[in-house]
């Protein structure tokens, strides 16, 4: 049998574990939200404007790039626009100078986020940038840097501070950059009048999209699938139909599939209790329940999830009823839940 991991066995270890100070931790969060005020109160929202117009009118791609963790900043952004339906593409500095930015063009527009404006790399990449046609536009933090008198347009985010104790580890400027870039986004997606259908688009594999594109239909059981039978049929003649089905419930209907009521394997189960041998002359239509919640097939899936969840208490299935109150299908919850609902 192994030994356990020494910083587990050792109790000397355990003393000399590094605890955080609640008391500390709550004043950095404290100063945090002071440095993001400090950013929001002094934005200049005239160059905000202007630099999501010049995105929002650009033909091209919007290519953005950085250095570090303004790099991961920038590809954050770069897929946000494109999951809203917007060109983008995070463009390394370091491979657009062995040959990426054979991809740009005169009808591109090149973003590059820096702290300090001052970054070698992307000082480096500005003339090849510009040789290409793109419009350049540096998002910077330290007034006065290089790049921004190198390129076509600035924007200056505020920074007062980092929020780590030596004001260096990129804490809070990227922070803002995070917050402008995906504010941005977002501004760019009102001013193109984005419906939920459409970004539900661009993400047809996930659970947003999936939440706003699959409707009932999509989901429902239907014909030969339905646990169906008669109100004068005997409860004791429908338990292969109950349980055969994988719905927990039989749909109660007359000859024209007029939805009557349903009876569930709970309702079976209280009748069996209740009445003992007499169940054995009991009809499905004299223990089922007459009042049953309904969907229809048109209605989006996670209407008919939250509808299951109701007050008084949740339930495992809907019958999906037509216009004239027919039973089409039967939506369950395992049903949506395999959906990835």
């Amino acid at each position: 049998m192994g030994s356990l991991p020494h910083f587990l066995s050792d109790p000397l270890s355990q003393k000399q574990t590094h605890l955080v100070d609640p008391i500390k931790l709550k004043t950095l969060f404290k100063s945090q939200q002071k440095y993001l005020n400090n950013f929001f109160d002094k934005l200049d929202h005239s160059q905000a404007l202007l630099f999501t117009q010049t995105l929002l009118n650009s033909t091209g791609t919007i290519f953005i790039t950085g250095v570090g963790k303004s790099g991961f900043v920038s590809k954050n952004i770069s897929q946000t626009l494109v999951s809203l339906g917007i060109k983008s593409q995070f463009l390394s500095p370091v491979d657009a100078l062995h040959g990426d930015i054979g991809i740009l063009n005169e009808t591109d527009v090149l973003v590059m986020f820096s702290k300090s404006g001052n970054t070698e790399e992307l000082l480096r990449l500005v003339p090849c940038a510009r040789a290409k046609g793109a419009y350049l536009i540096s998002v910077t933090s330290v007034e006065g840097n290089a790049l921004m008198g190198l390129c076509d347009l600035n924007v200056h985010l505020p920074l007062e501070r980092e929020l780590c104790p030596f004001d260096l580890a990129p804490t809070t400027s990227t922070a803002i950059q995070m917050v402008f870039g995906c504010t941005v986004a977002i501004a760019m997606m009102d001013a193109k009048c984005l419906t939920k259908e459409g970004y539900a688009a661009n993400h047809p594999a996930g659970r947003i999209g999936k939440s706003l594109i699959f409707k009932v239909k999509d989901v429902m059981k239907k014909q030969e699938e339905l646990p169906v039978c008669k109100e004068g049929d005997l409860i004791m003649d429908q338990l292969v139909e109950l349980t055969s089905k994988g719905c927990g419930c039989l749909l109660v209907i007359d000859d024209d599939y007029h939805l009557i009521g349903t009876f569930t394997d709970g309702d079976l189960r209280r009748t069996l209790k209740a009445s003992k041998e007499g169940i054995f002359k009991l009809t499905v239509g004299e223990m089922c329940n007459r009042n049953p919640r309904t969907i229809s097939a048109e209605k989006m899936a996670v209407e008919a999830m939250k509808k299951m969840e109701d007050p008084p208490s949740p339930v495992q299935f809907l019958p999906v009823i037509n216009e004239e109150n027919k039973v089409i299908g039967i939506v369950t919850l395992h049903g949506l839940v395999s959906a990835g609902l």
